[in-house]
This record gives C-alpha cells, structure tokens and sequence, in this order.
C-alpha cells in the first residue's frame, strides 16, 4: 500500500513537469523573455578590476551592477577611467542609466580598447564617460531597444515611450542625433557594428581614435 502511494506520487511529480515543460515551451515569447532577465538579475554577471586609476569591466549590465560599482568607487577614490572591455548589453536599463548618471557625476572617463567589444546599454555606458577614447580595432554595436511588444523604430518619433533614452543621449552628447541613429541602425534581435566614419559623425568620442 505504501508503494503504491509513492508510485502515484512520483507519477503525479512527473505529471507536473511535465506539464510545466509544456507550459513553458508554449507560453509567450515574452513571458519566456521576462523569466530569463529575471532570473540573469539575480546573478552577479558584471565583473570589475581595479588597476591603479582604472577600473576595467566585463559582462552584461543586471540590476546588481549599480551597487557593485558604487562599492568598488567608494573604496577606490583614486579611480578616473572606466574601461570597458567585453560588456553585451544591458537586461536593466534602469540600473544602466543610473549608473551612467552617476558616471557623468562623478566626472570619470570611459575608454574601450582594442579589443573591446561593447553593444547595445554598454555603449551607452561608455558616453557617460567626460573624456570618451577608443583604440583602433574596439568594436561598438547598436540596436533598436523593445519594449517585449514593439521596436522603438515602430513608435512615432513624438511618442513618450522615446523620452527616458533620447533625453539619456540627449545629456550625454548634446544632441539626441545619435539615439534616432540607434533605433533605425539594426532591430532589437539584430546588431550594428558602427563603422569609424559613423562613430566620428555622432560624437561617440572627444579624443581621435588611438592607434
């Protein structure tokens, strides 16, 4: 009888996940996607180093990465430049422009090298940065961002969904020139490697590109 009991609850177990399988594989893309960046949230997936007055990083921007980085700055006040180095993106633009913000206050400079490869929250990471240079070779990349419904190509240019990253842009370089370059460069599943000629067009550096 005891058996019997456990066989059914082992069956009933595997019943549900299988079922919860079924579920996930059929649930919505979006949903699918929300569970993936909430999960990455609850990691740690930006790494720092600290050298004399540099501080490099690496890894995907997630809603830990503010506080991380404020520790590591409150215990190195010696630190002036951030360099990026392989840095995908960000899954908390939130976070990311909090940080970028508080970049800019601080008056620290951002550099990529050459073989830094930045895209989508890291680039716009790195034009927080009061002096921005970059090495010959360091690859930017840029996307439209989504909202998990719409590009933000399919909003109209005057809707209000555009305004906390054009306005972001806008404060960092001057002009909003180089956000409506962004959002018409490549989809939100897709990139676009900037070429030089675009880089030096919308103002992503104030020094020439260091051979």
């Amino acid at each position: 009888m005891i058996r019997n009991k456990k066989l059914k609850w082992i069956g009933g177990l595997l019943s549900g996940l299988i079922l919860l399988v079924v579920l996930t594989a059929v649930c919505s893309k979006n949903i699918q996607n929300f569970m993936a960046m909430t999960y990455l949230n609850l990691k740690t997936t930006t790494k720092f180093e600290v050298k004399e007055k540099n501080l490099y990083m690496d890894g995907i921007i997630n809603g830990k990465t503010y506080d991380q980085f404020v520790k590591i700055l409150n215990n190195n006040p010696q630190i002036e430049t951030l360099i990026e180095g392989d840095v995908p993106g960000s899954i908390d633009d939130d976070t990311m422009i909090k940080l970028a913000y508080f970049v800019r206050e601080k008056g620290l400079n951002t550099k990529i090298l050459s073989n830094s490869d930045i895209n989508s929250g890291g680039v716009d990471l790195f034009l927080a940065g009061v002096e921005r240079t970059m090495e010959k070779g360091a690859k930017i990349g840029v996307h439209s961002w989504s909202d998990g419904e719409k590009d933000a190509a399919e909003y109209p240019e005057d809707s209000p969904e555009h305004e906390l990253n054009r306005k972001y842009i806008e404060t960092m370089l001057g002009s909003d020139d180089f956000y409506w370059f962004t959002i018409y460069a490549a989809i939100a599943d897709s990139i676009h490697e900037m070429s030089e000629e675009e880089i030096i067009k919308y103002k992503l550096l104030t020094q020439p590109i260091k051979m």
